[in-house]
Formats: C-alpha cells, structure tokens, sequence
C-alpha cells in the first residue's frame, strides 16, 4: 500500500510542479504533513541533501523521500511517479505544439504559467527560509523572541550574502563551493 501512496503523491507533484525542482517544495512539505513521513525540518534537510547532489531537484528530492519511506523500491517507485507525468505530457503534445507553436494561445498559455512558476518556487524559498533561519518548534512570544531566531544561521546567511556580492575575490567562485562550504559549516556547527 505505501507503494501505491508514493506513486500517487509524486505523481501529482510531477503533474502540478511546474517551474523546477524548488516548485516542488510546496508539494513535499504537504505530503509530509499529510502522510507523516517527515518533518519540516527533515524536509529542509532532504532539500540541502538534494541541493548539494548532481541532478534535479525535485527527482533528488523524490528519491530521497521514496528511499526514507520503503528503501531502494520506494526510490525507484517515487521516482518514476515524479517523472511519468511529464513523460506523458511531452509526448501528447510534442507533435501538437510544433503544430500550434505560433498561435497566440498557446503562447499566452505558456506566458501565463510563468507567474504560477514563480509563485511556486517563491514558496518554496520562504519556506525553506522560515525552516532554516527561524526555530518554529518555539512559540513567538516577546520573552522568548531572541531564541526564536536562529543567530547561527542568520548571521551565516549575511556571511555568505556578504561574500557573494561585495567581495570580488569570492562573487566569482562556483556556486559549488559556496554549497560546500554551506554543508561543512552546517556540520561544523550544526544547525
């Protein structure tokens, strides 16, 4: 039966998540909700594990979940799931978009997924920030509002922000480096 549940939940994510793999965060942080199978705080984890692996996001992301829930099949079920519906979508419509490519509906088809596109990946990059920067297993309150902030992490983040805008030596390095370095801090100092 968990088979069937990761095939159907990334399913969907890969039928609805338009836009990359950060479009799918919205998605994965509902199915761990929904499901139990991890915490949001697990989800940022799964995201920077994904993050730093070659390979799209969201089929990183989705092997990663597949293969904490039900092991290696689990990997392969949620996987394949994430990728069908895109499988099948482009080879409906492969043949008929070379056909319409120049009618104006389609064109604004397509121009207005963008702001959905963005829309997604935004949520995405709050969510991951509010998971990263801020300790939500702590209720905001004005006595415990210094320990709601995680300090660690924000005064990391200026750091990094810092070093990849103003810094000529560093703006140019591989975004690469700055995902290592990222990891080795966040062992380092683990948060």
């Amino acid at each position: 039966m968990v088979y069937v549940r990761l095939f159907w939940e990334f399913f969907k994510t890969g039928l609805f998540a338009i836009g990359g793999g950060m479009a799918t965060f919205p998605f994965l942080s509902n199915i761990g909700q929904t499901t139990h199978w991890y915490t949001q705080s697990q989800l940022a984890d799964m995201v920077a594990v994904s993050e730093s692996t070659p390979g799209p996001l969201g089929i990183n992301m989705a092997t990663y979940v597949g293969f904490t829930v039900s092991g290696v099949l689990g990997a392969i079920v949620s996987t394949l799931s994430e990728v069908l519906p895109s499988v099948i979508i482009i080879t409906l419509i492969a043949k008929a978009l070379q056909t319409f490519k120049d009618n104006q509906y389609v064109q604004d088809g397509f121009y207005g997924l963008r702001p959905a596109s963005t829309a997604l990946i935004a949520a995405a990059c709050c969510s991951v920030g509010e998971i990263a920067l801020f300790n939500t297993h702590t209720h905001l309150s004005i006595q415990n509002f210094l320990s709601f902030i995680n300090w660690k992490a924000v005064a990391f983040a200026v750091v990094i922000f810092v070093l990849s805008n103003w810094v000529p030596k560093v703006k140019n390095w591989h975004p690469i480096i700055f995902i290592a370095i990222a990891a080795a801090v966040g062992i380092v100092v683990k948060f």
